[in-house]
């Protein structure tokens, strides 16, 4: 992965955590204000993936999306909204970062074995 790459990655990240915040902040107290937000972030960090799916391919950019949204935005519900997963959820959520990154780095482990 590129040096741009991964920084659209990162870009994507932060524009995905921010609008899983404005959705949990418009579900603690709905309004119009934060529902438009929440789905401009949303249309913002999707426009983002598809340059991603473009230059990396589906596969690679939605897994990697994906499990680092799954970390921070588990970090950012656990630290400051409060919220708690249970052992069996934390398992989950452990075992999906684990299938990630054998997505991921596969091609590059198989050709070495």
């Amino acid at each position: 992965m590129s040096f741009w790459g991964l920084a659209q990655l990162v870009i994507s990240t932060v524009i995905f955590l921010l609008a899983a915040i404005a959705a949990k902040q418009w579900g603690l107290a709905p309004s119009l204000g934060k529902i438009l937000l929440t789905l401009a972030l949303y249309t913002a960090g999707n426009l983002m993936m598809l340059r991603l799916v473009r230059e990396f391919g589906m596969s690679v950019s939605f897994s990697l999306s994906a499990v680092i949204q799954l970390v921070a935005v588990n970090a950012v519900a656990l630290v400051f909204f409060g919220e708690r997963v249970n052992a069996l959820q934390a398992t989950g959520i452990v075992l999906a970062i684990g299938a990630v990154a054998l997505i991921t780095l596969g091609p590059y482990l198989q050709g070495r074995l």
